[in-house]
């Protein structure tokens, strides 16, 4: 394949050396985002080129980025079956250079051009390879990851042992001969199932068909997917295996290790299996130093491993007390971002070990937890003892108490994280406080919670401020009181009111009724009138007759 390369200044971020290298021994942040020969040209200018081949070392050995990083621009399109090594028919090329000049890098062999956009419709728009399209690059991923080159010819493998160069061809073969095919759109004849989606593929629809399964089994062209990565079959290059569609990368891995260093298959007998990958066993080294780790000790950090040397030369805490290095065999005590040995973590003051007791800090030093009681503890405001190293404090303000202290004043009871009302220098429960000093009603002794009456300037609940005589509730109606109790207008009126001597009824005064009294008798204004004629005396004259009053001209005409 015949490529140009963009030749501007690169900047690309390179996921293979952002990802995989511990960006910060790098000296100046942009490095990380620099090509190759940058990194080499600082390297040598700053006199750190040991770095800088750190830095490459840990990406890949060709050009140092994924082949995706770049921008690659084509002057000729590689044919699929050109890359798998077989022979490609003339008339495919033309028909390749045709779609070209329609704007796509590859399009289903066999299918003719008014059915191109047909099929082609049928797949995610980022997957369809147009030219200058995310699907031009997705094509171009796939092509490297599906079918890596590796794979498909000796010649592109660095990792290969002589003694195993036969194996490599007869793989090949057999993987040829019996697995990998490519597969064709067709239009469907009849109403068929799609094996992948189980959905129907209806007559003149247009289908996939791969010859390794048959003639009879189609494919949706977004169904025709490999069955380990579940992405599209790149330009319908597939392979079969017990039954089941792959791309080409996850058919070997079911016969073959691969080895997840150089990302070629593993056709050796010796192998490390380790981290749940396979690897060549000269490729499974340390992430630092690159020396080999089959058979050895290693230390897994950030999904790299590293030989026990270089890991606690990057990583391990030196000792807060001898300053030495904590090996990996040694066991790391930590605490507050510092880390001591076992053997190192002690008092600073009497020396005897801290592991498994309590223990106190101050001034950036350990104690134990006598010697840090002796000089640095506070005491409880009600016990007044000292706070024991890892003792439970209960503060409150500038206060401070054990939590068996931090009680209520009259109960006794501890407070722990319940709530309480303090009072001057004591400290209560809800219960006692509202006991000691809640209002309460002067009928039933209850504490009032919400509402309320006062009369006399004494408290009451509303409903236990009731008439002295009917109990009904006083709360908001008119009431009057005889002897300091209170009673409702009907009840005063019928227990103390004067009655009158006409109706008999009590005259109660309240709303401004007004009445009469002669010789200890008393009326209602209304009521006072002429016991003969009916018309009211008030404010005139009258006679009694006996029990009656009557006008003077009833009384003159009686007479007469």
């Amino acid at each position: 394949m015949k490529v140009l390369l963009d030749t501007r200044p690169s900047f690309h971020h390179c996921p293979a050396l952002v990802n995989g290298f511990d960006t910060s021994l790098i000296p100046w942040p942009g490095l990380r985002f620099a090509c190759v020969k940058v990194l080499q040209l600082y390297g040598k200018v700053f006199d750190q080129t040991e770095l800088c081949e750190l830095v490459i070392r840990k990406t890949c050995s060709s050009c140092k980025c994924p082949k995706e990083a770049h921008d690659i621009y084509h002057e000729e399109w590689i044919n699929v079956k050109d890359r798998l090594g077989f022979k490609s028919q003339e008339s495919e090329k033309k028909l390749s250079r045709d779609h070209l000049i329609e704007g796509y890098t590859w399009v289903p062999p066999g299918v003719s051009s008014h059915k191109v956009e047909q099929y082609f419709r049928c797949l995610p728009q980022n997957k369809i390879p147009k030219i200058g399209t995310p699907g031009e690059k997705y094509r171009d991923k796939q092509l490297v990851y599906q079918l890596p080159k590796q794979d498909l010819a000796l010649s592109y493998c660095k990792n290969v042992e002589p003694k195993d160069h036969q194996s490599y061809e007869d793989f090949i073969n057999a993987r040829n001969e019996i697995a990998l095919d490519i597969a064709y759109v067709e239009e469907c004849s009849l109403n068929a199932t799609c094996p992948k989606c189980e959905k129907s593929l209806q007559a003149s629809n247009l289908a996939v068909l791969a010859p390794k399964f048959g003639d009879s089994m189609l494919w949706h062209p977004s169904c025709f997917v490999c069955t380990d990565c579940d992405q599209l079959l790149v330009d319908l290059t597939y392979c079969v295996h017990n039954d089941k569609l792959y791309c080409e990368r996850h058919y070997a891995e079911q016969l073959k290790p691969r080895c997840a260093a150089c990302d070629e298959l593993i056709f050796s007998g010796e192998f490390t299996k380790a981290m749940n990958k396979d690897w060549h066993s000269t490729h499974f080294c340390c992430w630092q130093c690159d020396e080999s780790l089959t058979g050895q000790r290693y230390v897994l950090r950030d999904d790299h491993p590293y030989c026990i040397k270089c890991y606690e030369s990057v990583f391990a805490n030196p000792c807060e007390e001898c300053n030495k290095v904590i090996g990996i065999d040694s066991k790391d005590l930590s605490y507050q971002d510092k880390h001591w040995h076992e053997a190192c973590f002690l008092c600073s003051k009497c020396h005897i070990s801290l592991v498994d007791k309590q223990f106190g800090s101050k001034l950036e030093k350990i104690y134990c937890g006598s010697c840090y009681d002796t000089q640095f503890a506070s005491r409880c405001d009600g016990c007044g003892d000292i706070f024991k190293a890892g003792t439970k404090k209960m503060e409150y303000k500038t206060r401070q108490w054990h939590e068996k202290c931090f009680c209520c004043v009259v109960c006794k009871n501890a407070i722990g994280t319940k709530s309480f009302i303090p009072k001057e220098q004591d400290i209560y429960c809800s219960g006692c406080y509202e006991e000691k000093f809640a209002t309460k009603c002067v009928k039933c002794s209850k504490i009032i919670t919400s509402g309320g009456v006062t009369y006399k300037n004494e408290p009451w609940h509303r409903e236990c401020f009731t008439c002295t005589n009917c109990n009904a509730s006083l709360a908001g109606q008119r009431f009057t009181s005889r002897d300091d109790k209170p009673y409702c207008a009907e009840c005063f009126g019928e227990l103390f009111a004067k009655r009158c001597i006409s109706c008999s009824k009590p005259i109660t005064g309240i709303g401004g009724t007004r009445f009469i009294s002669f010789e200890d008798r008393h009326w209602h204004n209304d009521c006072f009138i002429c016991a003969s004629c009916k018309t009211s005396l008030v404010g005139r004259g009258f006679i009694t007759d006996g029990d009656d009053i009557i006008c003077p001209e009833c009384a003159k005409q009686k007479l007469s």
